[in-house]
């Protein structure tokens, strides 16, 4: 595994590049951070060249102002000079939740083959009145995380969300990853700030409806929640069909096996 620091604007970018073949660039959602999938990045490195990083603010990312929150387009750029720095040919990105907005502010860019976007979070996709809804809904969790803390909201995630937090759904002998120090922190930051981002965000839909987007969600996800609704929209504007993969929101984590097999499956079509 090669790993390495890229300086980029406000910050310090760590990434870690594993595996051979043709280059995938991960996004993680959330809290995650270039460890957070790596149960699914096991089972890419055989036949690709996986990129994962932690984005800013997040574990070994580090900040000039720590108190600093960024852009949702601060984010796309800081993915642009990670690529400007590994590879010059274009990728297939795949974007899990907030990392798949990410995503959809890079497909103009031409440096993305194809974006996997599962599951953005991203309101605008939505009807003006869902859109404002869940813009206040984003608020309203931060304020339960200030006044009552992590565990008070991560109940509201899961109803935003559609997580069912009891449930046992993941594979077979997989081992869940821990609730760290460094999650914990992690998870701070990005409600803090990346839910910030979230709320403000802007992109005017119709530019994504050429774009080499595929949306995708999770089997497990129910069809009503925030996230599965912003896949559906997308699916919709793109004229397309929205492709199901094993687990729900998480099924990167939860589901690595099925979902890697889905994901190579996907990655063969031309």
């Amino acid at each position: 595994m090669k790993t390495g620091m890229l300086r980029v604007a406000g910050a310090h970018l760590y990434f870690e590049v594993r595996g051979t073949g043709p280059v995938l660039l991960i996004s993680q959602s959330g809290e995650g951070d270039a460890g957070r999938s790596v149960d699914l990045v096991d089972r890419l490195v055989s036949d690709h060249t996986v990129i994962t990083y932690d984005r800013r603010g997040l574990s070994r990312s580090t900040l000039d102002d720590p108190a600093r929150g960024a852009t949702v387009e601060e984010h796309a750029d800081d993915v642009l000079r990670l690529l400007d720095h590994l590879t010059g040919e274009p990728v297939t990105m795949l974007g899990m939740s907030f990392g798949a907005t990410i995503g959809l502010h890079l497909v103009a860019s031409g440096r993305l083959s194809r974006l996997i976007a599962h599951e953005p979070v991203a309101p605008w996709l939505l009807p003006p009145d869902e859109c404002l809804g869940h813009r206040r809904e984003l608020a309203e969790g931060q304020e339960i995380y200030r006044r009552d803390g992590l565990p008070a909201l991560l109940k509201e995630i899961s109803r935003t969300l559609g997580i069912d937090l009891a449930a046992k759904d993941i594979e077979p002998d997989l081992t869940p990853q821990p609730m760290t120090e460094q999650r914990i922190a992690n998870f701070g930051y990005f409600v803090e700030h990346d839910w910030t981002a979230i709320i403000a965000d802007r992109l005017d839909p119709a530019t994504l409806k050429s774009a080499p987007i595929v949306p995708v969600a999770g089997r497990a996800t129910p069809h009503t929640v925030f996230d599965y609704r912003c896949a559906e929209e997308l699916a919709r504007l793109l004229g397309t069909d929205l492709v199901h993969f094993p687990g729900g929101h998480n099924g990167n984590t939860s589901h690595p096996r099925a979902y890697a097999a889905s994901l190579r499956e996907l990655l063969a079509q031309p």
